[in-house]
Order: C-alpha cells, then sequence, then structure tokens
C-alpha cells in the first residue's frame, strides 16, 4: 500500500489532482454544467496519459464538480449541479440573512468530510460492498424511489398537501415520451419533440432558476441583502459547528457512500435522503429550511460521498454508479482496462494509486474550495444585477443545449421554468416536482420488471415482499411515515404527565 501511496504523491499526480479539482470547482458552479458534463469534455486529454494518472484526473475533476454546485445553491438558490438540490433548502436562507460565506466554507469542509468516507469505503470495503449493489434487484429499486417519494414531508416546509401535489406533476412529468419498457408513445400530443421525454438537469435548471432570474428582473432590490463586510474564510467558526453536528456528517457521509454504490441512484436522491435524516433527528427541526447549519452539511456530505461510492460497482463489477462513473469507465476501456472483480488484484497499481489520488484530490478541494468560495461569495454580492442576470441566464441556456445539443430543450427548461414562477407564487416549491420528476422514471422501470418477473413466475406477492432488501426498505418506509405521528403522541402523552 506505502509505494501505491507515494506513486499518487508524485508531483505529476499532485499537479494533476490540484488541476482537476479546480477546473471540476468551476464548471460545477456554474448552472447547467453538470459533473457529467465536466468529465466528458474534458476525458480526451486522459488518453495520452497511464491509466492511473487518467483515473486520478478523471476523479479530481468529479469530485470538485460535485462540491462546486453547491456555490450556485448557496449564492443564486440555484442549485449548479442535482446533487446541490437540498444545500438550496438552508443554504440561500443563510446567504440571506448575511452568512453566504459561513454556509460556502461549511460546505466545503462537509464536502472534504463525505468524499473521504466515499474514498476511505472504496478503500477498504470495495468488494464486499458491490456485493450487497449487486443484490438489489428491480424490485429493490421500486421499493427505493417509494422511499424517496416519502421525502416529500421534509421538502414541503409546512404544507404537505402542496407538497404531494408537485411530486404528483414531477411523476406526470417522468412519464411523458417512450417507456423504456414497453415502449408505449404517452403525452406527446403528436410532437416528435417530446418523444425523447423531459431531460432531468433541464427540467431542474428550468424550475430553479428561471423563477430566481425572474424574482432578480421583477424587483429593485439587491439579490443577498448584506448588512456587513464579508468576514473572511471564517473557517474556526465552521469547525466549531461542524464540530458540534459531528454525528451528522458521519451519519450524512455513510448515506450518500451506500446509495452512491447502488448503480442509478446518484446524489441528488443521497442528499435528500441526508437531508431528510438530519432533519428528522435534529433537535432544531424549526430551523430548517431557514438557514440550519446542519441542512448544509448534510446534503454536501452526503453528494461528495457518492464520488468514492459510485466507484464501487464501477471499478468492482462495471456497472457504473453514477453518469459520471459510465464516462469515467467508458474511458478506461478505451485504454484497455477491464473492470471487474480481478482488477483489484490483477491491476492493484492502478486501483490503489487512483483510491490514494482520489483521497489526495479530496483534501487539496479544502484550500481550493476556501479560496474559489471566498472569491464567488465576494462576487455575487458585489456584481450588480445589469450583469447577474444576463450572465446567469446566458448560462442556463448554454447547458441546457449542451445537454443533448437540442433546443427544444431550451424551450422546455423556459416553459418549465415559467410554470414553476406560477407556482411559487401560489406556494409550491420545486423540489418536489424535482423528486417526483427524478424518481418517477426509477419507480416505473422498477415496478414493471418486478411486476413481468412476478407473473411470469406466478409470485407477484413473493416478489415484491418476500425479499430480504426489499422487506427492510418496506419497514423503513413505514417508520419513516409514522415517525411524525409517533413523536407527536409521545409529545401529547409526555404533555399530559406534567399536566397530571
Amino acid at each position: 500500500m506505502i509505494e501505491y501511496l507515494l506513486q499518487a504523491l508524485t508531483p505529476f499526480h499532485i499537479a494533476l489532482a490540484l488541476g482537476g479539482v479546480i477546473a471540476g470547482t468551476v464548471i460545477g458552479s456554474l448552472p447547467g454544467l453538470t459533473a457529467t458534463m465536466a468529465v466528458a469534455v474534458l476525458v480526451p486529454i486522459t488518453f495520452t496519459m497511464p491509466p492511473a494518472s487518467a483515473l486520478i484526473l478523471l476523479g479530481a475533476i468529479y469530485t470538485g464538480a460535485i462540491y462546486g454546485g453547491a456555490y450556485a445553491a448557496i449564492l443564486l438558490n440555484t442549485p449548479g449541479t442535482p446533487s446541490a438540490i437540498a444545500t438550496t433548502f438552508d443554504g440561500f436562507p443563510m446567504a440571506k440573512r448575511g452568512d453566504g460565506d459561513l454556509a460556502v466554507t461549511l460546505a466545503c469542509l462537509a464536502s472534504v468530510v463525505g468524499g473521504l468516507v466515499g474514498a476511505l469505503f472504496l478503500l477498504l470495503l470495495a468488494p464486499p460492498l458491490a456485493d450487497v449493489a449487486l443484490a438489489f434487484g428491480s424490485v429493490e429499486y421500486f421499493w427505493l424511489a417509494i422511499f424517496g417519494l416519502t421525502l416529500i414531508a421534509a421538502l414541503s416546509k409546512g404544507n404537505l398537501l402542496k407538497g404531494l401535489i408537485g411530486a404528483c406533476l414531477g411523476l406526470l412529468l417522468s412519464t411523458v415520451g417512450v417507456a423504456e419498457i414497453s415502449a408505449d408513445v404517452r403525452f406527446t400530443f403528436g410532437s416528435e419533440v417530446l418523444l425523447g421525454g423531459i431531460d432531468v438537469v433541464s427540467a431542474l435548471i428550468g424550475l430553479y432558476c428561471i423563477p430566481v432570474l425572474m424574482d432578480l428582473v421583477a424587483t429593485s432590490d439587491k439579490h443577498l441583502k448584506v448588512t456587513h463586510a464579508p468576514r473572511g474564510f471564517r473557517l474556526l467558526e465552521s469547525l466549531k459547528i461542524s464540530w458540534r453536528y459531528k454525528f451528522n456528517l458521519v451519519r450524512s457521509s455513510v448515506i450518500g457512500t451506500l446509495v452512491g454504490i447502488l448503480p442509478g441512484a446518484g446524489g441528488s436522491i443521497a442528499g435528500l435522503v441526508s437531508y431528510s435524516e438530519a432533519r428528522r433527528t435534529s433537535k432544531n427541526q424549526g430551523e430548517f429550511g431557514k438557514g440550519a447549519p446542519e441542512g448544509v452539511q448534510a446534503t454536501e456530505s452526503a453528494n461528495n460521498a457518492t464520488v468514492g461510492g459510485g466507484f464501487i460497482p464501477t471499478l468492482v463489477l462495471g456497472i457504473p454508479g453514477t453518469p459520471p462513473d459510465a464516462v469515467i469507465l467508458g474511458a478506461l476501456l478505451i485504454q484497455g482496462v477491464r473492470t471487474g472483480p480481478n482488477l483489484f488484484t490483477g491491476e492493484g497499481s492502478i486501483v490503489y494509486t487512483f483510491i490514494f489520488g482520489l483521497i489526495l484530490a479530496t483534501l487539496l478541494m479544502l484550500p481550493t474550495g476556501l479560496l474559489i468560495g471566498r472569491y464567488a461569495y465576494r462576487t455575487i454580492i458585489t456584481v450588480p444585477k445589469a450583469m447577474l442576470v444576463p450572465t446567469v441566464a446566458f448560462m442556463t441556456i448554454i447547458g441546457t443545449y449542451a445537454i443533448r445539443n437540442s433546443i427544444s430543450d431550451v424551450i422546455i427548461m423556459i416553459v418549465l421554468g415559467v410554470f414553476a414562477w406560477i407556482l411559487n407564487r401560489a406556494g409550491y416549491s420545486p423540489s418536489p416536482i424535482v423528486l417526483g420528476l427524478i424518481l418517477g422514471t426509477i419507480a416505473e422501470q422498477g415496478f414493471v420488471q418486478a411486476w413481468t418477473i412476478g407473473s411470469a413466475t406466478e409470485d407477484l406477492m413473493g416478489m415484491f415482499f418476500g425479499r430480504p432488501i426489499s422487506i427492510a426498505i418496506v419497514l423503513f418506509i413505514v417508520f419513516t411515515l409514522s415517525y411524525p405521528m409517533l413523536k407527536a403522541y409521545l409529545v401529547r402523552r409526555k404533555e399530559k404527565s406534567h399536566v397530571a
């Protein structure tokens, strides 16, 4: 192991890790330019590199891009990447009250902790955790998606009915286009544009970015009302807060890692699950959604932990855990590296050098993230609206178009954005809509596949309720749904006992 660590610490690899983190952070901070896009754009650079060096660069870009999404989420209320959706819940309220610099530093520290936990899981537990991912079948993904939908209560900000309506809208949007299992054409209204469905990132940009831009144009107030000058990194204050909520950091990082090993789940689901769990167990539940540091910590540690978690099925099984992992897997195949169970033994020098390089990149994210975040905060609070609005609008259009090189996606993005702005006026949050859109496809595919297999084997009940992992997820769903009522009952009982 020592020799692989020394290989990762060569000046060339340190330079690659540093450059990758900086490039990924900058790209991830721009609305619409996702971590997948950051990795895909820079993949050609790696074709002439040795495999370990290529992996270190791509891993550094990936981890930097996931963290970079926090900047726009905190300072613009717009997720720079889908993984930063939940960061907007408390990050932007913190920025509005003048603590944007603190929120950015907290996000950086949480991202480093989450990245290190994910990388350590990859280093120490990759083969057994890959077996867990392999045990997940279609029915487990269906129940996992249903569990994700139970998070609506946490995202509804006090109005569960509106949250459920928003989630149903998201589920409806997820059914547009050609069904992946049956190939049925649904809700296209004769339009060829809608045959490919509604792209999640395009919808995300529209639902979050456009309402923000419209509000900026509609009001004369400053974007962020900062009553005092920026106070620098606020690192000591952030370290104290991180230590106070250390259990939340570790728990969220582990959740992010475990969600990351499930192919197709991704950082957005990991962040939402961790945020919901942090809110459920917090003593300050009333602060969530109003600028709670715990909320920023939970989502940022979880979505960065998915980087290491996603590499586990990618390297051990050859099954990409997340879309960026699919791009990196393709780059490895081009270089002649074959992933699989024997990779850790037959190509140990490549794998372990990369893992130590990923740990190095995560550590380098601390100084670079703090420095970039400090200047990003100062820029956002000082730049005039006349420059901020056109710049963000331009990036949203470019980012949406670049996903599939389709002007139709740009039109859909704008239409959804205007629709979201109208819903915002009526008190509907975009987060349940996005959650329904993301989970709708996963739930539908899992349900149809499980139903087909169960019908063929004449054991539908056994298919849905007879597998150990499925039973565990169902029990967790029941617990999540019943916990608020149980807690309210216990509080009432305690109050009655005090009165008596």
